[in-house]
């Protein structure tokens, strides 16, 4: 049985993960069709920047927020000001930092699909008088499904364990932004918590399983629909 301690953190991290991802995957959609449909001046530094999170130390991340984002921030203290919202420490700054680190992950599977479109029936729908909007919702949405459920959901297993940007950025409060990894983390440091720790890194280990499966499971479902 889990503690009252235990279900906080394991709470928390499906909340800062689910958000992390409804809010990046429009962005996330929008970034995957300028890199593969568009040709511009700078999409070379784009692509660059979009996969960044992959090659810098989550801890860099973290601490790049912190310089942006936090109370004294360029960033963050016009968004105090301004709106009274602050990130730093808070669980809305732990959702931007998961949600930067996993956002490389869902814009390639998205980036894929794209490019795995056949153009020709987008052309067909255009010659037929469907503008650009209606032949992107209507036809190349649908035909990249699986792409995006793909990497929704691997982005949303990539948030659950994110450590070195979290902890930079937001600390390790308990209740606040104490995830999955960051109470793991305090367990260990705790003489006498092997077992805490232990259970934590189980359930972390199932719902990454369970992720990656759900992920397979309606993916397939997607394309069955799309060859039917």
């Amino acid at each position: 049985m889990l503690t009252d301690y235990e279900l906080q953190a394991l709470l928390l991290s499906l909340k800062i993960a689910s958000v992390a991802v409804i809010f990046s995957l429009p962005v996330g959609i929008l970034c995957a069709w300028l890199l593969a449909r568009c040709q511009f001046v700078g999409k070379s530094f784009l692509d660059g920047l979009v996969h960044l999170p992959l090659v810098l130390p989550p801890v860099v991340i973290g601490y790049l927020l912190l310089l942006a984002m936090g109370r004294q921030g360029f960033v963050g203290k016009w968004l105090y000001e301004w709106f009274g919202l602050t990130f730093s420490f808070s669980w809305r700054g732990a959702a931007l930092a998961v949600a930067l680190v996993s956002f490389p992950l869902m814009v390639r599977s998205i980036r894929l699909a794209l490019e795995g479109v056949d153009r020709k029936l987008e052309q067909a729908a255009q010659t037929l008088g469907a503008g650009p909007l209606k032949v992107f919702f209507t036809i190349t949405l649908p035909l990249t499904l699986p792409g995006i459920l793909t990497g929704t959901i691997l982005a949303f297993a990539r948030a659950l364990g994110e450590f070195g940007a979290t902890i930079t950025f937001v600390s390790n409060i308990p209740g606040e932004t104490q995830t999955i990894p960051l109470a793991m983390f305090s367990f260990i440091e705790t003489p006498g918590a092997e077992n805490e720790a232990a259970r934590l890194c189980v359930i972390a280990i199932v719902i990454a399983l369970m992720s990656l499966m759900v992920s397979e499971w309606l993916t397939r479902i997607a394309r069955k629909r799309l060859e039917a």
